[in-house]
């Protein structure tokens, strides 16, 4: 298990120096300067002369990227160049909000998947089936932004059973923190969810005609326990996989849904980012957010051996 977690850990490095060379080069590559930026519209060429310089952009991109690849690699992420406040600081102060939603959006996606492709399965080509589907089809059809919007409008503004944005930290105030992460992760969840239930309920029916299941029906064993004991769980490796690739919908869909709800989030501030031309922060929170990427799908692969003790890590 060591050997594996270390030759995976391996393979991530090259990802890593690759991802982090894009980045700095097509941020570096988009029209518009940083420096004019922070001066305005009415600044002097002398004056924005010189903040190149402090800044270090006037020096070729090998070398900026060679300098900020050594600060990265000692843990020193830079500094804003709006406000001069650490990145480090910034993203650590983003990162738990992101997080915290992250982990209500797949508790969301899971608590839609696993009841209604069992439900689907338990009934199948029935009319519980079929609402299943459609229900699955329609919510992965809606845009993230529009069911953020029907949540404000639904559940805020016609009935006041949540407020509409803001965020409070659960470490002052659980209950509001509770309240004001509802219905992002409801916004953010809904088309993960619909993916989860697809594809365990066409995993579910895969395991179900296998060989292991004909002969416990043989055995006499009720139906229920085949359902849920063995096929359900033989489905989860792969879904897994389903759910480990879908970390990168969740920080897509971030961006636009702490954007509606006032999350100061990872997105929300890489979204300000990008606008403002900060570059020191759009490449730190992109290498942190792969960073966390690598080690969500080293974890998931960690997970198989849990899941299925037919596996074995070489």
């Amino acid at each position: 298990m060591v050997r594996y977690v270390g030759a995976r850990v391996a393979q991530a490095v090259p990802v890593l120096f690759l991802v982090s060379v894009l980045v700095f080069s097509i941020i570096h590559l988009t029209p518009g300067d940083p420096a004019y930026v922070l001066l305005g519209p009415n600044a002097m060429p002398d004056q924005v002369r010189a903040l190149r310089i402090e800044l270090g952009l006037d020096r070729p991109l090998p070398i900026q990227y060679a300098v900020w690849i050594a600060r990265v690699a000692r843990g020193d992420l830079g500094r804003s160049y709006l406000n001069g406040y650490p990145v480090i600081g910034l993203i650590g102060r983003a990162w738990p909000v992101t997080f915290s939603l992250t982990i209500g959006a797949l508790l969301v996606a899971l608590g839609l998947a696993v009841p209604l492709s069992l439900l689907a399965v338990r009934f199948r080509r029935t009319w519980v089936d079929h609402a299943a589907v459609a229900f699955t089809a329609v919510a992965y059809a809606t845009p993230t932004f529009w069911i953020a919007i029907l949540l404000v409008f639904a559940l805020s503004l016609r009935v006041r059973w949540l407020p509409p944005s803001g965020y409070v930290s659960p470490a002052e105030d659980p209950v509001a923190a509770l309240r004001l992460l509802v219905m992002p992760s409801i916004a953010l969840g809904c088309g993960v969810g619909a993916v989860l239930t697809r594809f365990l309920r066409a995993t579910i029916l895969e395991e179900l005609a296998r060989e292991y299941v004909r002969t416990a029906r043989a055995k006499g064993v009720a139906e229920h326990v085949v359902l849920y004991r063995h096929a359900a769980r033989n489905a989860l490796v792969p879904v897994v996989t389903v759910l480990g690739l879908q970390f990168g919908t969740f920080m897509g869909g971030a961006v636009l849904t702490e954007a509606i709800f006032g999350l100061p989030g990872v997105g929300r501030l890489l979204w300000n980012s990008v606008l403002a031309r900060d570059y020191a922060v759009v490449q730190a929170t992109v290498l942190a957010t792969t960073v966390v990427f690598v080690l969500i799908n080293v974890a998931t692969d960690l997970c198989y051996g849990l899941l299925d003790p037919r596996i074995r890590y070489g």
